[in-house]
């Protein structure tokens, strides 16, 4: 990719900005970088208030295109939307709103053939309207219209035509299906965080918006993004590298060590070039089945994790502002390919990434944030132990300089990792952490994973195959009979090579 003219805004699969723009600014950066636990606390509150009964039709539906609040996936599969529902809403200001509403599903092409409002049974509290309608072949946008209500509206509910409760939560179910997971951009971050290091640079600006359009129109299988990263971008990548590359020895784990060895060898790693995506994914795909998809920035905290069950990382493409090397509000690709990228060459760190997010799949908001405080304390910022010795796994530790040292220093607590006590401990994203848990094996936090997972409320599970890279819900007894007879063979496999070592 290289910085021609600006590309015009002909894609159109962000997400619910008006829900985005309103977590820029309740969440904000917080002077340092913004949380993957955020991310999930702010889908909670909003799944909250709208539901997620239009989980699905939300990811595969288009706004019209003079909506310049709400952009969302542009992939309509009429299958899963509605064409005929009732709606049970309960306004914020009773009648005084009840002509907003009507008018919002005139703009949304939602056709109303009965509506009647409904009082509290004890004589207090709030009216409600039924209304049943219908949306317009072609036109028409039902989860549209309901997340243009999500502020006019105290309550909430749809119903299909056979009068069914539209719930249940969405999840890729094949590799591809990550095209339709939720971009969540605010108007690209620095122009509207006045703390951002980029926020005065138009140059900049206008460079990161290049980089996150090419990410926008990204499908899977296609060639991912080449960036001709300029001469500051170089220096800046340089600078990062020579600082991080003179702790590694000394304070992060055996297998990040080797992680930065092998990339120099087969991707060109170095302080001189800034590496790309297309080499680093193929070098991971063959390592350990890990692959890379460019993002813009920012991406739903369930649909991040969801990435991960696929084994595929979501990865940035900029590079932070060059006035600060060693500071950034948000990931970049110094963070990706510094932090994530050498522990995803290891098996054992691989697979306990993917099992995180296996385990999200189709799992309550309530467990995203669990979970996703669990990934924020051990794959971002977790420790481990080698030789007895306390070193670094996390990449949002092996990614700065000065947290490296500091989580190493022995000023703050150290906790060993339980997800019990992880999924709930408080965090901070404003400044370095004041608790890090250290885990003494991958293998052990893989254990203990798979422990707490037991115990999170799904109506199903979910298996993994490598071959057509797609997610299994084992719902009936014929799955479950097919994985049994697959397990099967692995453990007579195993007993048979078992038998020759004996042997041997």
């Amino acid at each position: 990719m290289t910085d021609g003219e600006e590309q015009p805004r002909s894609f159109r699969n962000r997400i619910a900005s008006d829900s985005a723009v309103e977590y820029q600014f309740t969440n904000g950066y917080h002077g340092r970088r913004r949380s993957l636990i955020d991310d999930a606390r702010a889908e909670k509150e909003l799944c909250r208030t709208t539901g997620r009964r239009l989980s699905s039709a939300w990811r595969q539906l288009s706004l019209s295109e003079d909506d310049e609040d709400l952009e969302v996936l542009d992939h309509v599969e009429d299958n899963d939307v509605p064409v005929k529902a009732t709606i049970v809403l309960s306004p914020n200001d009773g009648f005084d709103r009840l002509p907003a509403i009507l008018d919002a599903f005139k703009r949304y092409h939602v056709k109303i053939h009965h509506i009647e409002s409904r009082s509290p049974q004890d004589g207090g509290g709030d009216v409600s309207f039924l209304v049943r309608c219908e949306r317009d072949q072609g036109k028409g946008n039902i989860p549209g219209l309901v997340i243009s209500l999500k502020g006019r509206v105290k309550s909430l509910q749809l119903f299909n035509e056979n009068g069914v409760d539209v719930d249940g939560t969405w999840f890729p179910k094949v590799i591809a299906d990550l095209d339709k997971c939720h971009h969540l951009v605010t108007k690209f971050e620095p122009e509207l965080d006045v703390d951002h290091p980029g926020f005065s640079d138009k140059v900049y600006r206008a460079r990161r918006k290049r980089i996150a359009e090419a990410a926008f129109e990204y499908k899977h299988g296609q060639p991912l993004p080449v960036v001709e990263h300029t001469e500051e971008e170089t220096t800046t990548w340089g600078i990062v590298y020579k600082s991080l590359t003179s702790l590694y020895q000394t304070h992060s784990c055996e297998e990040h060590i080797e992680g930065p060895k092998l990339l120099e060898k087969h991707c060109g790693y170095s302080a001189d070039v800034v590496p790309q995506l297309e080499a680093v994914s193929n070098f991971l795909k063959e390592r350990t089945g890990w692959q890379l998809r460019p993002v813009a920035g920012l991406v739903s905290a369930r649909d991040f994790l969801a990435s991960l069950a696929f084994r595929v990382f979501q990865c940035t493409q900029y590079l932070r502002h060059g006035s600060k090397p060693h500071h950034s509000p948000e990931p970049d690709c110094c963070h990706e390919l510094l932090g994530h990228v050498p522990m995803l060459s290891d098996p054992s760190f691989a697979q306990f990434s993917q099992e995180i997010g296996l385990l999200s799949l189709g799992a309550s908001d309530e467990d995203i944030e669990k979970l996703a405080t669990c990934y924020w304390f051990t794959v971002e910022f977790g420790l481990c132990r080698q030789d007895n010795k306390l070193k670094a796994c996390g990449a949002g530790l092996l990614s700065s300089y000065g947290e490296l040292e500091y989580a190493l220093s022995g000023k703050p607590e150290i906790k060993d990792f339980d997800p019990e006590v992880t999924a709930v401990e408080p965090y901070d994203d404003a400044a370095y952490q004041t608790v890090y848990f250290v885990s003494d094996t991958f293998d052990k936090a893989k254990e203990q994973l798979r422990s707490y997972a037991s115990r999170i409320q799904r109506p199903f599970e979910v298996t993994y195959d490598p071959y057509t890279q797609s997610v299994e819900v084992l719902d009936s007894r014929e799955k479950i009979q097919h994985l049994s007879e697959k397990v099967k063979g692995d453990v007579s496999l195993l007993n048979a090579a078992m038998k020759k070592i004996i042997i041997n």
